[in-house]
């Protein structure tokens, strides 16, 4: 998958519709971290920021070459990972943003049990380089000392197979790998 010029034209083309509703059960989602600053890692076409409530401060990061503020501030009250970890090569990279977020907030998918890979409709190879199961998102994120407050599949349907996640840093000391 190229995440280029093209890809972000098309995201805005085809899917705005689908990301308002999606950003909605998004937010309702988080909504008991109660976040007043929020970085969305991995923000792609910036459909969290433009569908976030009155009064929250959103920042957006993105490898894309789209529209991005950067991280602007030494904290966050929520770090968001919507589709991004399956994606990333090396979590070593993303300590750094980690060691800022109070609380972390993550969509994955996640294949059922019984479900063989090759009728997994989220199984790309070549694209999604990690795939999880609820124990190894546990695993991964207490590893980087976060503790799930919250877990469901609030985005099913319409994104069947879409895992979500609500971690709290299990203490106020900063955490690293």
């Amino acid at each position: 998958m190229k995440y280029d010029c093209a890809y972000f034209y098309n995201m805005l083309r085809m899917y705005s519709k689908t990301a308002e509703h999606i950003c909605k059960v998004r937010w309702d989602f988080v909504s008991e971290a109660n976040p007043k600053t929020v970085l969305d890692y991995g923000s792609g076409c910036g459909f969290f920021k433009a569908f976030a409530p009155e009064g929250i401060l959103v920042d957006t990061y993105d490898i894309m070459p789209v529209p991005i503020t950067g991280i602007t501030l030494d904290r966050y009250d929520l770090v968001t990972f919507w589709d991004v970890l399956e994606h990333i090569p090396d979590f070593n990279a993303i300590v750094p943003v980690l060691s800022i977020a109070q609380n972390v907030a993550i969509t994955v998918p996640i294949k059922p049990p019984k479900m063989r890979w090759k009728d997994f409709k989220h199984y790309k190879p070549l694209e999604h380089i990690h795939h999880f199961t609820d124990e190894s998102m546990f695993a991964l994120m207490n590893e980087f000392g976060f503790v799930c407050i919250t877990r469901g599949t609030p985005e099913c349907p319409p994104r069947q197979y879409i895992h979500s996640f609500l971690f709290k840093r299990k203490n106020a000391e900063t955490h690293t790998r």
